[in-house]
């Protein structure tokens, strides 16, 4: 067994920081970008005017980072080659994410907008998968392009994890001598609708409540008539692009329909296992840096004439940590290396529940490590001048979002009794 990071990827990452220095770092010094990073950051994000959307000019700043990477090669890292990526594998994938949150906030990966100046695109598995070659080229090369956004419409305000119980419906209908389909029903914490080109809506085309079966993903233009922003919701963690909207009478053609008739449940799980590992490196990392940042702390702050690290009761909280962050590493990056090794349908098969338990657990100790920092840094710790506060409230979304941890345990569970997976029947 060889636990060593392959030197092509530290060659890589070592890249990647010299371009940080040399690009990225000199926007954010440029014309008071710095706010957007500071004590003022959440004020200098939000537009207020706006029901709580993005600022322009943090989303203009946003644009010209991935710009800048995509045009040195390495935004579009993850995707495939033939969308000018460089097939950048799951495992480098953790380890670029990991290691970028252990620098602490910045332009080079601020996860509050899902950005990184090595991008993440869970809708190109998704098209590449399930699309036909018209929606691979309109939505794939339209998304680096910057001409297509889709948002991803699977959650409802009455059936949050419970996707299977969703009241939306759509129902074939023919205009125009055109084959379609007539949607109607509401969606909520819809992200990104603001910029989305699309909505990716998943609606119940028969079956019956309850049945994982008779849902379908119908592409919805937006903005289009019947589609309309009822609020924005204001969240833990400002700005807030997560809107509760409804659809009355939206009528889409049957070339707007992605994947199978029926089959949109499975094309939802078709990228959430990529999604959450590289979101697990995320946290990790952010959990490394809270825990780094309280050791420098308490070696250099002297209370009474005596460093703060003298004392068991600041070492043994951060020993802890400290010790789960080494775990965690070694099952974020080892269950990374075997997606990368499995075909992509065997995942959910044999290792499903090996991802959840690397994403619940590195939500759930991020959270642990930022509340652990602003212990340790006091007051000034839970002030917005330390990034430990805005770190808690970012990550603490993770929690729910990206699969509540209580459905990943579920998934866990299911695996480890024997109901799924590989040990599915074991027990008789």
């Amino acid at each position: 067994m060889d636990f060593t990071v392959p030197q092509d990827l530290e060659d890589y990452y070592a890249e990647l920081e010299r371009f940080i220095e040399a690009e990225i770092e000199p926007l954010v010094v440029k014309d008071d970008n710095i706010r957007f990073f500071d004590h003022r950051r959440e004020n200098a994000r939000t537009d207020w005017e706006r029901e709580g959307l993005p600022n322009h000019e943090w989303e203009d700043l946003l644009r010209q980072a991935r710009k800048v990477a995509d045009e040195a090669g390495h935004w579009r890292f993850s995707a495939p080659k033939k969308y000018g990526g460089k097939d950048g594998s799951n495992l480098w994938m953790a380890v670029i994410r990991d290691r970028f949150a252990q620098r602490g906030l910045g332009l080079h990966n601020d996860l509050q907008n899902e950005h990184s100046i090595v991008g993440n695109f869970p809708f190109v598995a998704m098209f590449e998968q399930w699309g036909t070659e018209e929606q691979k080229q309109e939505f794939i090369l339209g998304g680096f392009e910057g001409t297509r956004r889709v948002a991803f419409g699977l959650t409802e305000a009455n059936h949050g994890s419970d996707a299977t119980h969703m009241e939306t419906t759509a129902v074939r209908e023919t205009r125009d001598g055109v084959d379609g389909w007539l949607i109607n029903g509401e969606k909520m914490w819809i992200t990104g609708m603001h910029v989305a080109t699309h909505c990716a809506m998943f609606c119940r085309t028969s079956g019956e409540a309850g049945d994982a079966r008779g849902i379908t993903c119908l592409l919805v233009p937006n903005p289009t008539e019947g589609l309309e922003i009822e609020e924005w919701m204001w969240t833990f963690n400002m700005p807030t692009d997560h809107p509760r909207l409804s659809v009355k009478d939206v009528w889409v053609p049957e070339s707007a329909m992605l994947g199978r008739e029926g089959l949109g449940l499975a094309l939802a799980q078709s990228f959430v296992h990529q999604n959450r590992i590289r979101q697990a490196a995320s946290s990790l990392g952010a959990a490394q840096f809270c825990v780094e940042e309280s050791v420098r702390y308490a070696r250099e702050r002297k209370p009474f004439g005596e460093e703060l690290a003298r004392n068991q009761a600041i070492q043994f909280p951060l020993v802890e940590l400290a010790t789960q962050c080494e775990m965690l590493r070694l099952l974020i990056y080892k269950t990374a290396w075997e997606m990368d090794n499995m075909p992509h349908e065997e995942i959910e098969k044999t290792i499903s529940d090996k991802v959840s338990m690397c994403n619940y657990w590195a939500n759930r100790l991020v959270c642990q490590a930022a509340d652990r920092a602003m212990q340790v840094h006091g007051g000034i710790g839970y002030s917005r001048h330390k990034p430990f506060e805005h770190i808690y409230r970012h990550h603490r979304r993770y929690r729910i979002t990206e699969g509540a941890e209580e459905i990943q345990m579920r998934k866990v569970g299911a695996y480890l009794f024997g109901y799924l997976g590989p040990r599915r029947g074991k027990f008789g």
